[in-house]
């Protein structure tokens, strides 16, 4: 018996180790093979991910190096210190330029799945894998998440890359002026209040085939000749009201400029359906250092001569750039419907700014918001609040005719209407900057209303 006894505990531990032996080969097959050339990397990448800048800051690899060998912080504006922790009280609000920083607190949530590593060799050669400097895959997936938002029609027709949009503008209105030297030069135009790259670029690279020809109401009701060529550009939701606008002259080739019609910005109605149909990656995913953008068109030929001034002009956008904007478009459309939907989170950011800064202004005499309503979207599946990029600010006091100096005086910095072509007496408000920044603007905006309140007790 006691034999018997010493023969199954000797079988019993030979099975155990057995198991152990088979579960550790099993779990070292499982594990993920450490890195390798990219080891380095990786490493340097997330020791500076990881420095502490309280919120209020981030370093960068490219950043300027400290006394320790790793970059210093970098602080939002109005912020200082070495951790970016200490306030500058008497700084004034910016809040003038279109900076999308909003997205950053996305994108570091999503550190796993949208990090790139680029290869010391990664596509060194001017060409791609396909025409036109086009990257076939990025192209592919672009017109898949058109696809899933439901913003745009792609198919049949033909995709451009630039460095943003801010490329493409001028590069469109050289396809569509003429291209015969005795024909009369295009007249470009837009209708008031209109994004001033439109007038500042034309003028820049204005030619013999087109020039600068003012707004729209100037030509609206004039007598024009049939011969008259104009380029219109239109922007949909506007910057800087976020509304909805359509094309006023109607023999005009049209650009629409599509930068804001994503759901954080916009309910999205229908996809849109035109001819020349501009995009920008700084406004979708908040990437504006990137310098990504890209227009859809439907006709070849001004496919031809847009491709062919992209060409003559940079060669096409950097390939490093492809595959990083590949890699967020990827992030985009997988998430899309789940907890890490960037349009969510972007339009619960953007609903919450809304509603904070007109519930302060509507209790005001002084100042008035353009009207929003809420809307179906077909992207949600149902009716959605505003989130519009940008706050119109109007000064309803008689005396003060310039809202931008108006503002100022109160330690707010903002776009004068006026910029704009639009009356003095309003002024743009960026919604999309980093937290602080708007945080910072409530801050200012809430002296301006009390003041009123006091002047009128």
């Amino acid at each position: 018996m006691k034999l018997l006894l010493v023969l199954f505990s000797s079988l019993f531990l030979n099975a155990y180790f057995y198991f152990c032996l088979f579960l550790h080969h099993h779990h070292h097959h499982q594990r993920p093979p450490s890195l390798g050339w990219t080891g380095s990397a990786a490493t340097e990448a997330e020791a500076v991910a990881a420095i502490n800048c309280s919120g209020h800051g981030r370093a960068f690899l490219d950043g300027v190096l400290a006394g320790g060998g790793l970059p210093v912080c970098e602080c939002n504006k109005c912020y200082y210190g070495s951790d970016c922790s200490q306030l500058l009280h008497d700084c004034p609000a910016d809040v003038d330029s279109g900076d999308p920083m909003f997205l950053e607190a996305y994108w570091q949530q999503q550190a796993a799945s949208s990090a790139v590593v680029i290869s010391g060799w990664h596509r060194m050669s001017y060409s791609t894998d396909g025409k036109d400097y086009i990257s076939i895959e990025l192209e592919k997936h672009i017109r898949i998440l058109h696809k899933v938002v439901g913003n745009a029609v792609t198919d049949g027709k033909f995709i451009v890359f630039g460095s943003g949009s801010a490329q493409l503008i001028n590069a469109l209105v050289y396809a569509l002026s003429p291209s015969n030297a005795s024909s009369s030069p295009a007249s470009v135009v837009a209708s008031v209040p209109y994004y001033p790259f439109y007038k500042k670029q034309t003028n820049l690279f204005e030619t013999r085939a087109y020039g600068w020809r003012g707004t729209t109401s100037s030509w609206a009701n004039a007598s024009v000749s049939s011969a008259t060529n104009f380029i219109e550009f239109v922007t949909s939701p506007n910057n800087p009201d976020g509304l909805f606008k359509q094309p006023v002259l109607g023999s005009s080739a049209v650009i629409f400029d599509y930068a804001y019609y994503w759901p954080h910005y916009s309910p999205i109605l229908d996809p849109a359906d035109e001819d020349v149909m501009l995009f920008t990656n700084s406004k979708i995913s908040g990437h504006a250092g990137s310098r990504f953008g890209w227009a859809v068109i439907k006709d070849e030929g001004v496919f031809e001569r847009t491709a062919n001034y992209l060409s003559l002009n940079t060669m096409g956008v950097s390939r490093d750039t492809h595959l990083r904007v590949l890699k967020l478009i990827k992030v985009m459309i997988a998430e899309k419907g789940g907890k890490g939907d960037i349009f969510e989170f972007g339009y619960r950011t953007l609903k919450a700014r809304w509603s904070k800064l007109n519930e302060l202004v509507s209790s005001s005499s002084r100042f008035s918001l353009q009207q929003h309503s809420a809307r179906y979207c077909n992207y949600f599946r149902t009716i959605r609040d505003p989130s519009p990029a940008y706050a119109w600010l109007k000064c309803e006091w008689k005396e003060e005719d310039d809202c931008h100096e108006a503002l100022r005086k109160g330690s707010i910095i903002s776009r004068s209407g006026a910029l704009f072509e639009a009356d003095s007496r309003y002024t743009r408000l960026s919604l999309i900057k980093t937290q602080d920044d708007f945080d910072l603007l409530l801050k200012r905006m809430q002296p301006l209303v009390s003041h009123e309140e006091m002047a009128s007790s």
